[in-house]
């Protein structure tokens, strides 16, 4: 079975995207990762992080994947002793020298090749592997047919993890230097500002030093700005590839975002064995391949998964999100003889409107707010405190830990 891997940029994200249907987590300590802005694991966290995951029988895989220096390197043994004693499955890592120590200093850790080494071909990949790598987390800049010939080429033994729905950088394989010059934030010590996402204007300086703004249209305004991979409807070409794990980017986006996109990989893959159990051709449900819409994202592409092409990579027009619905409230209690659900309040709704049911492997019910009590006892119109603890009439069915969102 191919591995479905989420991010987890804290503990309760990582418990998320447990529950919605993720083999696997790969996080960040608070240091060497590439998400400084992102929560993080403390130690303590980390190792309450990997004994929930044996206990689920699930990984947890750790990013030591920043660009060192000698600095990094001295500080990285205890580090990395740490990630091994909390009960980690694996290290990911894109330094020679990093993996020199980790070698030395964990031998008994898998190590995995982060997509900043940007491996692009097979001898590239036995390289590694010769070193010591399990598996090859492959640059997002290679096709289908080239991810095929690859896994031909290759032993068994090593494994090879792509990328399929999230953010895309810019630059290759994300390695990128416009942070660092305009913001002073280096992207490759995890502090990356995003200035590929701005607005950007173009001038002509005249020969008196006098500045004239070039007029251009709408699809020079945001030259650098990527759209969000999306593979859900490739995933029979994925899996019959050879891909060990399926990627999902993220460890700084939210708990409805982490929720929404996993469970919709989780419903599609086991939708994909389950109609190849039958002998029957795999057709992806609209009701699943919708749930994508729901997350925040950007408009979407398939990258580089088909070959090049200019019409699909960069979203030159805006780089603001889309979302087609927003997370209204998570389900704390359900009384199912009073069909009354206890709930935090995550954004403002109303009594009358209509909520749609987020739960693992189930997406597509919805039912009428038939009224909203605060823990007073007071009937209220509507829900407008963050946080907020209510009560509302609920005639669907839910359990602890679902998300209510509410359709735009």
């Amino acid at each position: 079975m191919t591995e479905l891997l989420a991010p987890a940029g804290n503990l309760e994200r990582l418990k998320t995207a447990f529950r919605y249907g993720a083999d696997a987590c790969y996080l960040g300590a608070t240091s060497m990762s590439l998400r400084n802005f992102a929560d993080n694991f403390t130690l303590q966290e980390l190792e309450e992080a990997c004994t929930l995951a044996r206990r689920l029988g699930k990984r947890v895989y750790v990013a030591c994947n920043a660009f060192a220096r000698d600095n990094d390197i001295d500080r990285l043994p205890p580090l990395l002793r740490s990630i091994e004693a909390a009960g980690a499955d694996a290290i990911i890592l894109n330094d020679a020298g990093v993996l020199s120590v980790a070698r030395e200093v964990t031998p008994n850790m898998e190590l995995h090749l982060s997509t900043q080494a940007n491996t692009l071909n097979s001898a590239a990949s036995l390289f590694w592997h010769r070193q010591g790598i399990k598996r090859i987390i492959l640059a997002r800049e290679l096709t289908l047919n080239e991810i095929r010939e690859m896994r031909k080429r290759l032993p068994k033994s090593l494994e090879l993890e792509v990328f399929v729905h999230g953010a895309m950088c810019v630059s290759y394989s994300g390695r990128c230097l416009l942070s660092n010059y305009i913001a002073g934030r280096d992207s490759n010590k995890g502090e990356c500002a995003q200035p590929c996402r701005w607005t950007y204007e173009m001038r002509e300086t005249g020969t008196n030093g006098e500045h004239f703004t070039i007029e251009q249209d709408d699809i020079g305004t945001y030259i650098l700005n990527s759209r969000d991979m999306c593979l859900i409807e490739h995933l029979p070409q994925l899996v019959d590839a050879g891909v060990s794990s399926l990627k999902i980017e993220g460890r700084m986006k939210s708990i409805a975002y982490v929720a929404t996109v996993v469970n919709a990989y989780r419903m599609a893959l086991d939708a994909l064995y389950e109609a190849r159990a039958a002998g029957k051709e795999f057709v992806l449900p609209q009701r699943i391949l919708r749930e994508v819409s729901y997350a925040s994202h950007r408009p979407y592409t398939t990258g580089f998964f088909f070959g090049e092409s200019k019409e699909n990579g960069q979203e030159t027009h805006f780089s603001a999100y889309l979302q087609d619905a927003e997370i209204s409230a998570t389900v704390l209690e359900y009384d199912a003889e009073a069909k009354e659900a206890y709930i935090e309040q995550r954004n403002r709704f109303f009594v009358g409107d209509t909520l749609n049911v987020l739960s693992p492997g189930d997406v597509g019910r919805e039912f009428r707010v038939g009224y909203i009590r605060n823990e007073a006892g007071e009937l209220v119109d509507s829900a407008p405190h963050p946080k907020e603890r209510l009560y509302i009439g609920c005639d669907c069915a839910v359990k602890t830990g679902d998300i209510l969102r509410k359709a735009k």
